[in-house]
């Protein structure tokens, strides 16, 4: 288990050293020095970071959460209720991506595709969710 907490580790340091080099060849290509280069580099590195791959271990859920917190300026009973509710959010989502999916992905694919309003368009945003949502729903129940 410590090989394998060790190599990630050493995944997310080699991630960090590579944006590091990558976002200062940017800034230098684009000439920039002082507080702007300062600046850039560091919206370049969380970039970066928020596009790295996340490991499904605790720890780095409570750490997104915490970076999260931190982003938004959050601090007390505010950040304590935060990182609650952000935990608690990420466990599912963890979960189900480590279990197999409930509905076969044809059943998946088939609400998206049934996902058309009384116009005849393509249901979006919260609409076209609830509609997939409620028809993933009903396939399972059909299915047990």
């Amino acid at each position: 288990m410590n090989k394998i907490a060790f190599a990630l580790c050493a995944l997310f340091v080699s991630h960090l050293a590579f944006a590091d080099a990558a976002c200062d060849a940017k800034a230098a290509e684009k000439k920039l020095a002082g507080a702007a280069k300062t600046t850039f580099l560091k919206k370049c590195e969380k970039d970066a970071n928020a596009a790295a791959p996340k490991a499904a271990a605790p720890a780095a859920e409570a750490s997104d959460c915490a970076a999260k917190a931190t982003d938004k300026k959050l601090a007390g009973a505010a950040k304590s209720a935060f990182m609650k509710k952000c935990e608690a959010d990420a466990k599912p989502a963890a979960a189900a991506a480590k279990a197999p999916a409930a509905a076969p992905a044809a059943a998946a694919s088939d609400c998206e595709a049934k996902a058309i309003g009384k116009n005849g368009k393509p249901l979006h945003g919260a609409a076209k969710t609830s509609f997939v949502k409620k028809c993933e729903k009903d396939a399972k129940a059909a299915g047990k």
